[in-house]
């Protein structure tokens, strides 16, 4: 069955991203360096920067991998959990934390961001990176972001886009299909390992569907900004403050 194939369905989807980050979890710093040429924290700092964290923020990092967006918000926020299902990507955030101040570090769980294990209304701000496009069902975790975010809470994700010109989009695939393919090949010997990038980027709606998608949801000021020409994009959005009495 082909990697297309495999996500095709939420099902199928789940069981794939859980496969295979648990297979790529050791080498998955490794390749968002090698895929974004080293841009990734350049542009990890940049949510971060549009974030604006506060010093009294409870801030909650979804999909947060090996930690590194929860690192870099943990210097200007208060208390910061990062949350991911792959066990293994939590074991290795932790394992950054020994070189940073014990009270200054992060707190690191595994859970699901479909589930979310927080009371509503929880968190100043929740960040995601390459978080949205992963989830097998798109609405339930903008629900899920929404909910625990106290009134006036702001969310941002960063992800891969798809470009609206159709040979740039073309171009953009048909590369990360090739680069994923050479990269599976050396580092796992399966070609079809980061082929799932380019995939779900075909199955993905777009930053605009997105934003679209988190006004329909309720969030409000939703703005996204292009990066690399468009071809990645963070999302920036606020829960509604209370009503007025």
């Amino acid at each position: 069955m082909s990697v297309q194939e495999s996500i095709s369905t939420p099902e199928g989807k789940s069981r794939y991203v859980r496969q295979l980050f648990a297979t790529i979890a050791d080498r998955y710093d490794l390749i968002t360096v090698l895929l974004s040429y080293g841009s990734d924290r350049r542009w990890k700092r940049r949510l971060t920067e549009l974030a604006s964290a506060r010093p009294d923020d409870r801030v909650l990092d979804l999909a947060t991998g090996t930690g590194d967006i929860a690192f870099e918000v943990q210097a200007r926020a208060g208390t910061v959990v990062g949350l991911d299902i792959t066990r293994r990507m939590i074991e290795l955030a932790k394992r950054k934390t020994p070189s940073r101040a014990a009270d200054r570090s992060p707190a690191f769980l595994v859970a699901d961001m479909l589930a979310l294990p927080f009371r509503s209304e929880s968190f100043d701000l929740v960040t995601t990176g390459y978080g949205l496009r992963n989830v097998p069902d798109l609405t339930l975790a903008v629900d899920e972001m929404l909910r625990v975010l106290k009134p006036g809470g702001r969310a941002l994700s960063l992800d891969f886009d798809r470009p609206a010109n159709r040979l740039l989009r073309t171009t953009y695939l048909r590369y990360l299909t090739l680069v994923g393919g050479t990269l599976g090949w050396v580092l796992h010997r399966d070609p079809d390992t980061y082929r799932y990038i380019p995939a779900s980027i075909r199955n993905y709606p777009g930053a605009a569907a997105v934003a679209g998608l988190m006004k329909s949801r309720g969030f409000l000021t939703v703005r996204h900004y292009p990066i690399l020409g468009g071809l990645m994009a963070i999302h920036h959005a606020r829960k509604p403050d209370l009503p007025c009495l």
